[in-house]
């Protein structure tokens, strides 16, 4: 199966970031990271998946990948393009978007959720992802006691989430590091979440990101991914989080 690659970062930076103190969630992020990306920011469009539908077997089947990826998310990207045609939104990077998704309805909120969502999804795996780097491992370690802790306590999110959703490794505005997980295609840039911060690391917990292999093991796939996280990705996305140089 023809090889796809990944955006590169400076690609991901045409997401750009404006965050402004959110009335609603805990933190702003805003000083993280406000006017971040805007200026190189060159519209929304669908990412190459990076890698072969099978380059994560066993863990993830091809089958799932090529239904995830080429149905599921290219529909929400569909979908969300539908939702902000001829509008503002088609010139505005996605954590803009986010940060003031209440006022642009649930087409927007859902579709570009799940767009925005899946393109951090496949960018945080790999087949070869190796491990983290020795200043998020430091940082991980600070924030959760160990390593071993922090992917518990990550797992149990993504385990214990009710229904559909995502559960994720953020940065506030503080530079904490914490776990949370979010409804149906929320995630923590959105003016709705009630916890806000840079995502770092994304997982799928709807059924159709695992059912064909694990059926209702959703526990045996969340201890699978850590087999296939990206840690080359998370950390980059990390450090320029952590020196006020995220893009989204």
């Amino acid at each position: 199966m023809e090889r796809r690659h990944f955006l590169s970062l400076l690609g991901m930076a045409a997401l750009g970031s404006c965050i402004p103190k959110s009335q609603k969630g805990n933190s702003s992020v805003s000083s993280l990271a406000a006017g971040a990306g805007s200026a190189s920011f060159s519209g929304h469009q669908f990412p190459e998946l990076g890698y072969a539908f099978d380059a994560l077997e066993p863990y993830i089947d091809a089958q799932t990948m090529e239904l995830h990826y080429d149905k599921h998310h290219r529909g929400y990207y569909n979908k969300f393009m539908k939702a902000i045609e001829g509008g503002d939104l088609v010139n505005m990077p996605m954590p803009q978007v986010f940060a003031k998704v209440s006022q642009y309805g649930d087409s927007v909120r859902n579709n570009g959720g799940g767009y925005y969502n899946h393109r951090l999804f496949w960018e945080n795996m790999s087949p070869d992802g190796g491990e983290p780097s020795a200043r998020l491992l430091n940082a991980l370690v600070k924030s959760f006691g160990s390593f071993d802790n922090f992917k518990t306590e990550f797992g149990n999110a993504a385990k214990s989430h009710f229904g559909s959703g995502w559960a994720w490794l953020y940065m506030d505005d503080d530079k904490n590091l914490k776990i949370t997980s979010t409804p149906n295609q929320d995630n923590p840039l959105m003016d709705i979440s009630p916890e806000r911060g840079i995502p770092l690391l994304a997982l799928d917990v709807w059924e159709h990101a695992y059912y064909l292999k694990y059926q209702n093991k959703r526990g045996e796939y969340v201890d699978n991914f850590w087999k296939v996280v990206n840690w080359k990705t998370v950390s980059t996305r990390w450090e320029l989080a952590n020196k006020g140089e995220w893009n989204g």
